[in-house]
């Protein structure tokens, strides 16, 4: 073998200082199995999967279609135009027309029947007999005050002195009556209740603790024995059946559905996509047919027949007929003026005939005249004492 020369040590050496980061991760192994299932799997669900996508495609076109020409335009005339001509011509006119001014002249009626008799009331009425009530109760309160101030307090100070000497001779009383009460309650109950436990009770109570430890003891050594043997027993009749089971027939079987889960699961992505682009070509060549059967004659036609059949149409029978329609319609406007000209001078000649002719206003001469003999600042003469 050939010593590695000084390149290819300068480049290893190189390749070690670089981070750990920039290189790739290793992709994780994949087993035999799932190679082994993922071709024929791939294979079976895009061949399920292609009509699939076809049809599906076919019905989101058809829907979009659907939607677009038929659904929306339906729509609308059933349920959005109604409702809006019910707005526009019935809500809106019954509204403005109708509820405004009934409401209107509702608050005009309750101003004038209710809130102007109530207003009134308040001012005339309530506003003086609460000013006397409040009048009336101060005075009243002074009275009480002053009551309160001369009768009661007294009367209250003096029962308080009393009380308080009454009670001082009562508590006295109780003192001396709780001291030998105290001391016959000592001497009757305290005392032998003390002997009792010290000499009865506490070593009874010491036996029956020792007792009870012993029992315990017991109790506990028989529940070990049996625990022990109970749990060794399911250890060998349930866990070790449980743990071999699962461990060597439900994990590589669980392993195994998931390594084909997976695979399906990937499968019927890729199938999917795939057959996207597969009713994509489809349809852009279904898309192309149409185009070159139905529209491109279609246009054709339009452009090479029926617009230049249109355009002779339009100039040699559309407009002379609309010449025509208007000047037949400026005709029978002056017709009409005419009639109405002479049915307005008929109408003036009856009524010249029967009323006779309207009086002419007389022109009313101005105060002051208007030519140029005026009064000037050189001349005393005026305007009525000239000649």
């Amino acid at each position: 073998m050939d010593a590695p020369t000084e390149v290819d040590v300068d480049a290893a050496v190189e390749s070690e200082k670089q981070p750990i980061l920039a290189r790739p991760s290793p992709q994780p192994a994949e087993g035999c199995l799932a190679v082994a299932i993922r071709v024929p799997v791939r294979i079976v669900v895009l061949v399920l999967v292609v009509p699939v996508r076809l049809v599906w495609d076919a019905l989101v076109v058809g829907g979009r279609f659907l939607y677009r020409t038929v659904l929306r335009p339906v729509g609308r005339a059933v349920f959005v135009w109604p409702w809006v001509a019910l707005w526009r011509y019935a809500v809106v006119p019954m509204w403005r027309y109708v509820v405004v001014p009934l409401a209107k002249g509702l608050g005009l009626l309750v101003h004038a029947l209710l809130l102007v008799p109530l207003g009134r009331l308040y001012r005339y009425v309530f506003t003086p007999l609460g000013h006397g009530l409040v009048w009336s109760a101060g005075r009243i309160a002074a009275g009480l005050a002053w009551v309160y101030a001369r009768v009661l307090t007294p009367v209250g100070h003096a029962c308080a002195w009393v009380l308080n000497g009454v009670a001082a001779g009562v508590a006295w009383v109780a003192g001396g009556l709780a001291v030998v009460v105290a001391g016959l309650g000592r001497c009757l109950f305290v005392v032998p209740a003390g002997w009792l436990y010290v000499w009865v009770l506490t070593p009874v109570g010491r036996a029956l603790a020792r007792c009870g430890r012993g029992a315990l003891r017991l109790v506990r050594a028989v529940g070990t024995g049996v625990g022990f043997v109970l749990y060794w027993t399911a250890r060998i009749l349930l866990v070790l059946p449980a743990v071999g089971l699962w461990r060597w027939v439900l994990t590589p079987v669980g392993r195994v559905l998931a390594v084909v889960g997976r695979e399906v699961r990937d499968a019927l992505g890729h199938a999917w996509r795939i057959a996207g682009h597969v009713s994509l070509a489809a349809g852009r060549a279904l898309a192309t047919l149409f185009r070159w059967i139905f529209v491109a004659p279609a246009s054709w036609v339009y452009r090479t027949i029926l617009t230049p059949v249109g355009h002779v149409v339009r100039d040699l029978v559309l407009r002379p007929a609309a010449e025509a329609a208007r000047a037949v319609g400026r005709v029978t406007r002056q017709v009409l003026t005419a009639v109405r000209d002479s049915a307005r001078q008929a109408r003036a000649d009856v009524r010249r005939m029967v009323f006779g002719e309207p009086r002419v206003p007389r022109p009313v001469e101005p105060r002051e005249p208007m030519s140029d003999d005026t009064r000037t600042l050189g001349r005393s003469t005026t305007v009525l004492t000239k000649d």
